[in-house]
């Protein structure tokens, strides 16, 4: 048994299978330092913690609802969906500049909100490229984000109890997704056993010529981004030997079992 701990900048996180060795390291910790203990941790860098004897259960709830304040939007009507199928987010330069500042806040906010709000993540994204000189178009998609989450403000990500420690990873691109830059999005999402722990939405930055390429790249994306969680892992003495990857692409799987292509 062992005691892991996190630290960032004064704010410290401790857990253990023991609670004695809980006690004994925070007593250690006052005896030589000047700090305050706050119990069982329920909240920590704005996530909000829930804990019982089979789950943690981690959500912004409380940071949700203040940034509807923020942006008096929390009068607003939810909607079920973040953005509808046929709305088109590009470079209008005919159409008036909007407010810069406070479209910058907007997406500044939400971006700190994927910490635990995956499903957001690649809309927020789509909506970042366009800080410098957004329209209103961009700002009515901010928004439609925003009462997305008025109805949503709860939801969070689950860490279930459980011995597998098995690394999976599954991969998506959409080809050519960026209509005017012609550029491609990969996305990823990695699960520790049945919990997910990473999620990944990033625009490539080369031009693809084919979906089989631009699924490969996103394939790649995806195992390196396992391959730096399996090496966390074993700093915690969890030793993981396979790794699998999940892609829907027939050419990209092929051509990742070429040993002159290996990954």
């Amino acid at each position: 048994m062992d005691v892991k701990i996190q630290i960032y900048v004064d704010d410290i996180i401790f857990g253990a299978t023991n609670e004695n060795l809980c006690q004994e390291f925070s007593k250690l910790m006052q005896d030589e330092f000047e700090m305050s203990m706050m119990g069982e941790l329920k909240f920590f860098l704005g996530l909000q913690i829930v804990q019982s004897e089979e789950e943690i259960k981690i959500h912004q709830a409380k940071y949700t609802k203040e940034l509807l304040q923020n942006f008096k939007m929390e009068d607003a009507k939810p909607m079920k969906t973040l953005m509808h199928s046929s709305t088109t987010l590009g470079l209008d330069e005919e159409s008036p500049d909007d407010d810069s500042m406070m479209y910058q806040g907007m997406v500044g906010s939400l971006l700190y909100l994927t910490a635990s709000r995956p499903d957001i993540m690649f809309n927020v994204y789509v909506c970042a490229r366009f800080q410098v000189t957004p329209k209103e178009v961009h700002l009515q998609a901010v928004k439609g984000i925003l009462r997305y989450l008025k109805g949503t403000a709860n939801l969070g990500i689950n860490f279930y109890r459980s011995h597998n420690f098995s690394l999976l990873g599954y991969c998506k691109a959409d080809y050519a997704g960026d209509k005017w830059e012609r550029k491609s999005t990969s996305k990823g999402c990695h699960f520790l056993g049945r919990c997910l722990v990473s999620w990944t939405s990033k625009r490539q930055s080369t031009i693809a010529l084919s979906t089989c390429e631009v699924e490969y790249v996103a394939t790649r994306q995806c195992l390196t981004q396992l391959l730096w969680i399996k090496h966390q892992l074993e700093d915690y003495d969890i030793y993981e030997s396979s790794i699998l990857v999940l892609c829907d692409n027939t050419a990209a799987i092929n051509i990742s079992k070429k040993t002159c292509l290996a990954l």
